[in-house]
């Protein structure tokens, strides 16, 4: 969910990566209106990842975490993950009215053929959409960079899709730009895909691989949350003062920044105000509305909501905000050999098992004090012609002052 570059706040990523992750809380959105979804024979997990430009670091620690069965994934199992879909960048998928995808997967494995077999269903399904997915070509050397390399690195024999618009070569030639914005994108591509994925997913969940076609119409994709959703967060008009970010925070900035960010004091699973972006609170808010149920008895947030399990959503825009029962959680990003105790940041020693951590990079940033600028008027041309006289005047006056001295010198001298 972040793009990198040297000026970060100009490079909102709209293609790569935020196409992807705005198809992704569409196809949640879509499946947040149906009913049964308690009864699926597999669990639904939806990850949205930062950090990933800076050595996968939010993909890691989650992973991480995982092993470490911290209470920031209470409630998961890394050993129980049997498919990563993820969704790539998906905003230029869109050319001579089809809708074209690739589906880059990773293993030979008969999940990984289940997952095919899931997006081609759901392909069937929205025959009408003129939508196109084909498997990647077999020539590519694996898939392409993404979040799922994290997966592949911890479990070689995961299995796993990366959905892209491009086969053999990444298509966005304005990647890390300021002009990777709205422009660049279309979002009736990103629509194809959110309903490419949702369906994919409640196929593979249900654990019914012969779903009808109608069965599946009721998966439909709000097209206009899409919009809405590319206004809030690719454009500083409305930017994040759009209704639905303000319908869940209370943002500070009107421009949306898709920045990593930087980690100064303690890790807090925990979104607070002061040390979580605008855009990770909304998220955050986001996904724990639409994957949840309000918890009986309680309406607004209190001690009592988590001691029951609850969370609490909406509480910057409502005083006392609203409890439901949710599974969303918050893992700060951070490289996996940095440890914070006892009020100090410590660097480990990099783990052998881990590949990619190894060559872990520790990314630092200065911390800047308030940045001061001073500014000077340009000056009337007339005051510049009085300092030019006065200069004048005082070169004249030295001039005959020295040649003064020097005559009552010399005839004093004489005298002597």
């Amino acid at each position: 969910m972040d793009s990198a570059s040297f000026f970060r706040d100009k490079s909102l990523g709209a293609e790569s990566p935020i196409s992807g992750l705005i198809s992704l809380l569409a196809a949640v959105d879509s499946l947040s209106y149906l009913d049964g979804l308690d009864g699926l024979s597999k669990q639904l997990v939806f990850s949205v990842f930062t950090g990933e430009a800076w050595g996968y670091l939010g993909s890691r620690r989650f992973l991480l975490e995982l092993d470490l069965q911290s209470d920031a994934v209470g409630g998961l199992n890394g050993s129980s993950i049997d498919t990563v879909i993820e969704i790539g960048s998906v905003g230029k998928g869109f050319s001579q009215g089809n809708k074209t995808f690739f589906a880059h997967a990773a293993g030979a494995s008969s999940a990984t053929s289940d997952a095919l077999n899931a997006l081609q269903h759901a392909q069937d399904s929205l025959e009408s959409e003129n939508i196109i997915v084909s498997s990647a070509s077999t020539s590519n050397p694996g898939i392409p960079p993404s979040s799922l390399m994290a997966f592949l690195r911890k479990n070689p024999f995961a299995s796993g899709i990366t959905l892209e618009d491009f086969d053999t070569a990444f298509a966005n030639k304005f990647y890390d730009s300021h002009l990777d914005d709205m422009s660049n994108i279309n979002a009736s591509a990103i629509v194809a895909a959110a309903s490419l994925v949702a369906r994919t997913l409640y196929i593979l969940a249900s654990g019914n691989k012969n779903l009808s076609s109608s069965s599946l119409s009721a998966i439909n994709v709000n097209a206009s949350l899409v919009e809405e959703l590319m206004g809030c967060l690719l454009s500083c008009e409305p930017g994040l003062s759009c209704e639905l970010v303000k319908k869940y925070i209370s943002p500070r900035a009107t421009c949306p920044s898709h920045y990593v960010g930087v980690i100064v004091g303690e890790p807090s699973s925990s979104p607070h105000p002061g040390s979580v972006s605008d855009v990770s609170r909304f998220l955050w808010n986001f996904l724990a509305d639409k994957t949840s149920s309000r918890k009986e008895g309680i309406s607004n947030c209190s001690e009592d909501c988590s001691n029951k399990g609850g969370v609490c959503i909406k509480a910057e825009t409502n005083d006392k905000g609203f409890c439901v029962s949710s599974t969303t959680r918050y893992v700060p990003a951070y490289s996996t050999r940095l440890k914070f105790e006892s009020g100090t940041w410590n660097l480990l020693p990099s783990n052998a098992s881990d590949q990619m951590g190894t060559v872990d990079p520790v990314w630092t940033e200065s911390n800047w004090d308030a940045i001061g600028l001073r500014v000077y008027t340009l000056q009337h041309a007339a005051f510049d012609r009085l300092v030019l006289l006065a200069g004048i005047a005082v070169t004249l006056l030295a001039y005959l002052a020295i040649v003064l001295t020097r005559a009552f010198l010399t005839k004093t001298l004489k005298q002597d």
